[in-house]
């Protein structure tokens, strides 16, 4: 009767009245739930409804909403963001910089309520950014708030499904279930609907306000510390069922169970997420990993072959080849002991162990690492399908190293499509070392074609420097520093062309590699023959046979052959002045003596330094030649300049050549 003549009067009226409800949270179908339905329903337009509550109140929103008869401010709406934040800090006499005043505003979610608990908390505090970087659900206030005004107030039920599942980051109706137990998850429901510090954040997921987690996990260690553990171990175990490997791999090392965490990475085939070859990374802890010390410790804990595998990743990862390949040698032995009947287990196995082979091998000794990628790719027909797609990483490694040996081995087509498909892996991976190695072998594979356009095309999308998957250095480097000189040769840009392949020398040096090696040879005496002006056809008879040293297979050399001849006829193309030389067939005759230009002449040191110069060597390499520092031999080619009027390392080497110097 009351609901009826309130509408009637209301109805009648012709100025709105506003009606505000603070903290409303009737039950569905409670009396006061279904007498505010009525009372919207008949007083309407005059009634004005304020409604304030930490769920959605039983009122059929959903009506007001689709005929635009509702405003709502959410959760987000309401959350403070950097500038809120600052001022309310300035309110409390607190100045801090603006990254301070971003931490605090995410750590608090943007809460109202928890920024100003941290605000009265920094009042007069020493050191105010210090205590930001500390603050979170632990701070005292923070803790006796959210416990007196929210946690104490929950049913029995409803408070043990809060603290069981705050080890959860993210958490769904299933998984809190599975973690909470039957009971507990069985208000699950009821918990979304009521607490306003689960936050939804798509397809049935749903995230704990970061401070109320925080506030629920102190509890939790103070309440059941026993039961933490445990609570890790069940998420761990749905989380690696449904694939959710890197949240299952967390919870599994919080819960102490390491040997579980290892059957995920390696069954999963993630092995390439601990080698850092995917932009996916599993938790740090898995780095810190250690051998064993010594075969009586390693029998003692009896690791099982998946532990081993990702020591082994681990230490690779960190660059510590010794105790990767101790690892790996324990992990093949314990590989061997695994009963027959377990195929796939020792396929996977298998396969990690061929993965972290070739990442270990790929920098610098190409023959293993290619045995390696057969390994691997026998195994690829021994897995599901469904998941070498979603490991592109493994396909990206196992092809580019096959790809790189067929190269070497003279097969240019199957070369040529295994690097493709190892270049779309590896961006599917998106792995910039491994997109640059293939770009690289690519471009080197373009240019002993002759095709230097395309070569081209392939070192410039592999200019951009890709992060290091390891302390090694990258190999792809030196091939494409020679496949940059080839080109700048080809566009008569001598300078260029001796600075990459300066470059490529050094980098030879760290990373050797007799093929690239040997195609920086052949571009140096096509260098050669270009600034002396003898880039005829016939050069190339004048060029030693680099077969010799064994280099070069037989399946390249007439493609070799024919990417040098264009080079030359790119020389002639562009018209370089030809320069005498003394001795070459078909050069003109030098010049008288007294037709050359003078110049002062040069020390007995500075000619020596000048004929180092002519064998493309570094300042340093140089230095080191000669047994002088660096800066003497920097000395001696100003003077050399000097003397031959020059500026440029190649100018002077042609100069000295025109006046027989060399």
């Amino acid at each position: 009767m009351l609901v009826a003549a309130l509408a009637a009067d209301l109805a009648a009226r012709e100025e709105p009245v506003v009606l505000v409800l603070d903290d409303f949270q009737p039950e569905s179908g409670s009396p006061v739930a279904e007498g505010m339905v009525r009372l919207l329903r008949h007083a309407t337009p005059a009634l004005r409804l304020v409604v304030v509550s930490r769920r959605d109140p039983p009122l059929h929103l959903h009506r007001y909403r689709l005929a635009g008869d509702l405003t709502e401010l959410r959760t987000g709406d309401l959350a403070f963001d950097d500038r809120e934040t600052a001022a309310l800090l300035a309110q409390h006499g607190v100045e801090v910089p603006r990254p301070v005043v971003k931490t605090l505003r995410e750590r608090a979610d943007g809460w109202a309520a928890g920024l100003r608990l941290a605000a009265m908390s920094m009042q007069g505090h020493p050191h105010p950014e210090r205590f930001v970087a500390r603050f979170a659900g632990e701070d005292e206030a923070i803790v006796s708030y959210l416990v007196e005004e929210v946690l104490d107030g929950q049913p029995p039920a409803m408070r043990r499904l809060l603290l069981t599942t705050s080890v959860l980051d993210h958490l769904n109706a299933e998984l809190a279930t599975q973690v909470a137990g039957q009971e507990a998850g069985r208000h699950f429901a009821a918990l979304v609907a009521q607490s306003s510090f689960l936050q939804h954040i798509g397809h049935g997921w749903y995230r704990c306000h970061r401070m109320f987690a925080d506030v629920l996990r102190v509890r939790l260690r103070h309440e059941a510390p026993d039961l933490v553990p445990d609570l890790h171990g069940r998420a761990a175990e749905w989380l690696g069922e449904h694939g959710l490997l890197a949240e299952a791999v967390r919870h599994a090392l919080a819960a102490d169970d390491r040997r579980y965490a290892d059957r995920l990475v390696v069954h999963q085939l993630a092995i390439g997420q601990v080698l850092a070859l995917t932009s996916t990374r599993l938790p740090g802890e898995l780095l810190t990993r250690t051998p064993p010390a010594g075969p009586t410790g390693a029998a003692r804990k009896a690791p099982g072959p998946e532990s081993a595998l990702v020591t082994s990743a681990a230490a690779l990862a960190r660059g510590d080849g010794p105790a990767c390949t101790e690892s790996l040698a324990l992990a093949d032995r314990l590989i061997g002991e695994l009963p027959g009947g377990g195929t796939d287990r020792i396929a996977r196995c298998r396969l990690a162990h061929s993965v972290i082979r070739m990442t270990r091998d790929r920098p610098r000794h190409l023959t293993a690492a290619r045995a390696a990628a057969a390994d691997a790719e026998r195994l690829f027909a021994r897995l599901p399908r469904g998941l070498l797609e979603d490991r592109p990483e493994l396909v990206a490694l196992t092809l580019s190293v096959r790809g790189r040996a067929e190269l070497r081995e003279g097969d240019l087509k199957a070369a040529e499509a295994s690097l493709t498909t190892a270049l779309k892996a590896a961006s599917a991976a998106e792995n910039g070392v491994l997109r640059r190695d293939c770009l690289s072998e690519l471009a080197l594979l373009e240019v002993l074609r002759g095709r230097f356009r395309a070569a081209d095309q392939f070192a410039g999308h592999a200019r951009h420097p890709a992060p290091q998957a390891s302390s090694e250095p990258d190999p792809s480097l030196a091939a494409l520093y020679v496949v940059r000189s080839w080109i700048g040769l080809t566009r008569l840009d001598v300078q260029r062309a001796r600075g990459e392949l300066s470059r490529a020398r050094a980098t030879l040096r760290q990373v050797p590699d007799p093929f690239v090696t040997g195609v920086g040879s052949l571009v140096a005496k096509l260098m050669t023959a270009v600034e002396t002006g003898t880039a005829r056809p016939e050069t190339l008879d004048a060029i030693p046979d680099l077969t010799a040293d064994g280099w070069l297979a037989e399946g390249l050399r007439q493609s070799v052959r024919h990417a040098c001849a264009a080079s030359l006829d790119e020389a002639r193309a562009r018209r370089l002045p030809a320069r005498s030389v003394s001795g070459a067939r078909g050069t003109p005759d030098p010049l008288p003596r007294d037709e050359r230009a003078p110049v002062e002449s040069l020390s007995a040191r500075e000619r020596d330094v000048l004929r180092h110069l002519a064998q493309m060597m570094t300042t340093e390499e140089i230095a080191d030649e000669l047994y002088v520092s660096v800066n003497t031999v920097k000395t001696h080619l100003k003077s050399v300049y000097r003397k031959l009027a020059v500026t440029r390392r190649s100018a002077a080497v042609r100069r000295a050549r025109e006046l027989e110097l060399l």
